[in-house]
């Protein structure tokens, strides 16, 4: 008999065990939000981004909405959505059902909840819960019904929606809920009051730790008239989901009391410690204990000044006094982060696009295929060859629309590691512009990288990060060079172009210019230039060339290299452009013209060159518009081998499908 009970027990433990579910480890996270810039009409749509590390993000999808909102809403917008990864490994979505861009609807009532859930991040359903008509006994006044999010209550295994609503008395804001039902398309019965703060409170998110829930919140405080004195980030906690909640009255945030406010508080805690940046520790808060295996990060939303910032903590009652900003290629309101897998971030980024680090086999030219690429500059350092590219839109577009730039890598030509973008335009304050126009990227003497970016007319700025992959800074907060050290130019765009050159005894130079070409030196602190600009005397752009043997003026993208102890001047030539070179015993002149080596790019009225021996072959870079939506503004990057004659003269580059074969590593001809 005890035998058989204990059969039974076990086979009872193993059922729970096969039935139980358990939380895949975490590698990255998930952003969700609705966007605060560009067409209202897509504002407050549902959007994601990505981050492997919780300080620099990525939008998915070219920041554009991944679910419309009029396919999901009543009012045909959503505003504050929050995400959830559910006890059983499923998502569930919760969002404000709001348009306040439609000028029939404004601020006025809105509806109620959006509900989504999704097995995949992917595939979502989704339904709606519209209070004074689903229950208009005790709701039919309901006036606002703001920020909802869902957490999972254990001691009833159901999931909670909590929500702030104010009714149509306009009297107070208070925080209710009620319990999804099952199939997470609605309500399983009223809501009930969760909170009442004392003053009120919008935006709540409740995390639990340590036997406690903690629910932040906007909140305020009034003098003893009623007139509000100070608001911002406080937080009540209660060893119950259901309350009774405990006020403590302390602000959180570091703008409580000042002239920007802040709201949409959120917290998560981060993956792994081990990540934790030494910006993300700073100061994390007395008595915290900053040595804690735990780290959560409290956001908010600066909608008065259109910023995102972030205060760090180790056990949710201290946080770290100096706020802080994400780094991101979005402008984000009122959102929520989880957690994500490996898996799922692949997924994400098949479905609207790669972003992170990944890596993919590329079939010959154009190189990369997901993405529209040009101006590349490529640096080698060891058996890895590093690709730096400007970054179009995609199709369509009727000029240069270039935000960021890009960064790829690969050993054999053939397989190809692509990371998050390093550095954009934005990073740049003073490039008013807003031109992410070609760079290059070197390898100074201090060992730190620098990135040489042009901005159209706004000057060429450098950039520098202690790791190649970045992320970039901006190294001097204003332009290296502009419009002014161009002396012989009179045109607002000769200032671009940049490309650096390290001569045979390490002194770096810089070359430029459209229409005219420029160089100079630079100091060994490789952001300031190192005595006169010059000019490289070619031809004049507006003479028209005679010379039957290849006379051709520069028009931009000059490209340095050296070969059997020559100096190679390539450039862009003509309208639309080809590649022609120049060669000169010395590093200034006089360059003899030689003619050109790659007629005009397919689809493209540009071209960009880049030469570098990588693995015993010496290999040209350039771009043309050889995507199926490609054009003159929405190029891509292709390679191409290059040889020289016995007399040093670069044989005729022909494009190719094919491009450069794969190079193994030791093989000495291809």
């Amino acid at each position: 008999m005890r035998e058989r009970i204990v059969l039974l027990l076990c086979a009872l433990l193993a059922m729970q065990l096969v039935g139980a579910q358990t939380t895949p480890a975490s590698s990255g996270y998930l952003f969700v939000y609705f966007e605060g810039g560009g067409d209202s009409k897509q504002m407050e749509q549902l959007r994601f981004a990505v981050s492997e590390d919780a300080q620099n993000w990525f939008a998915l999808n070219g920041n554009k909405p991944v679910i419309a909102s009029d396919s999901i809403s009543t009012s045909g917008g959503i505003r504050d959505p929050h995400i959830l990864r559910g006890e059983d490994n499923d998502y569930y979505i919760v969002a404000t059902d709001m348009h306040t861009y439609d000028p029939q609807q404004g601020w006025g009532a809105n509806p109620g909840i959006v509900m989504l859930k999704s097995k995949d991040l992917v595939n979502w359903t989704h339904s709606k819960v519209v209070l004074a008509k689903d229950y208009p006994k005790n709701f039919g006044d309901a006036y606002w019904v703001w920020a909802p999010q869902t957490i999972y209550d254990r001691a009833a295994r159901k999931y909670m929606i909590y929500f702030t609503l104010q009714r149509s008395d306009r009297k107070s804001l208070i925080t209710y809920y009620a319990y999804a039902n099952r199939d997470f398309t609605g309500f399983e019965s009223e809501p009930k009051v969760l909170f009442e703060a004392k003053y009120g409170s919008i935006d709540n998110d409740i995390i639990y730790k340590d036997g406690l829930y903690h629910l932040f919140y906007k909140g305020n405080t009034k003098d003893d008239h009623g007139k509000e004195i100070k608001n911002g980030i406080q937080q009540a906690t209660s060893p119950s989901l259901k309350g009774p909640w405990k006020e403590d009255f302390i602000y959180l945030d570091a703008y409580a009391g000042t002239r920007t406010h802040v709201e949409g508080s959120g917290v998560f805690k981060l993956n792994s410690v081990d990540k934790l940046t030494s910006k993300q520790v700073d100061k994390l808060g007395d008595g915290n204990g900053s040595n804690s295996s735990t780290v959560y990060i409290l956001m908010y939303d600066l909608y008065t000044s259109g910023r995102y910032e972030y205060q760090t903590s180790g056990d949710l009652f201290h946080f770290s006094d100096k706020p802080q900003s994400f780094r991101k290629d979005f402008f984000p309101r009122h959102g929520t982060v989880c957690a994500v897998t490996h898996d799922e971030l692949e997924r994400l980024q098949q479905k609207w696009g790669y972003v992170l680090t990944h890596t993919f086999e590329s079939a010959g030219n154009p190189i990369i295929l997901d993405k529209h690429t040009a101006d590349p500059a490529v640096l080698v350092e060891g058996d890895t060859l590093w690709l730096f590219a400007g970054h179009d839109a995609e199709g369509g577009q009727s000029g240069y629309v270039m935000k960021d730039w890009l960064l790829y890598s690969t050993t054999d030509m053939r397989h190809w590691t692509e990371y998050p973008s390093p550095l954009r335009i934005d990073d740049f304050a003073w490039a008013t512009s807003k031109q992410a126009y070609a760079g290059h990227v070197a390898r100074g003497k201090d060992g730190k990288y620098y990135w040489y970016v042009s901005t159209n007319w706004c000057g060429i700025g450098v950039a520098v990060a202690d790791k190649i992959t970045g992320p970039y800074h901006d190294a001097l907060g204003k332009p290296l060079l502009t419009n002014q050290d161009c002396f012989a130019s009179k045109h607002s765009w000769a200032c671009i172009d940049p490309a650096i050159f390290f001569d045979d005894d390490g002194t770096p130079y810089i070359f430029w210019g459209n229409q005219q070409c420029y160089y100079a030196r630079l100091k060994d602190n490789m952001t300031e230039i190192d005595g006169e600009v010059h000019q490289i005397a070619l031809p004049d752009v507006n003479i028209q060339p005679t010379d039957p043997t290849g006379y051709h003026p520069f028009t931009e993208a000059p490209w340095v290299h050296k070969y059997n102890g020559k100096y190679y001047l390539t450039y862009a030539s003509g309208w639309p452009e080809k590649i022609a070179y120049a060669i000169s015993d010395h590093i200034g002149g006089p360059y003899t013209p030689m003619g050109i080596i790659s007629e005009i790019a397919g689809n493209s009225n540009t071209t960009h060159p880049a030469i570098v021996q990588f693995r015993d072959l010496w290999i040209f870079f350039s771009h043309n518009g050889g995507l199926p939506d490609g054009t003159s503004y929405s190029r891509s990057i292709i390679a191409e081998p290059l040889h020289y004659d016995p007399n040093g003269r670069i044989l005729n580059i022909p494009p190719t499908a094919a491009g450069v074969p794969m190079l193994e590593p030791g093989a000495k001809e291809y």
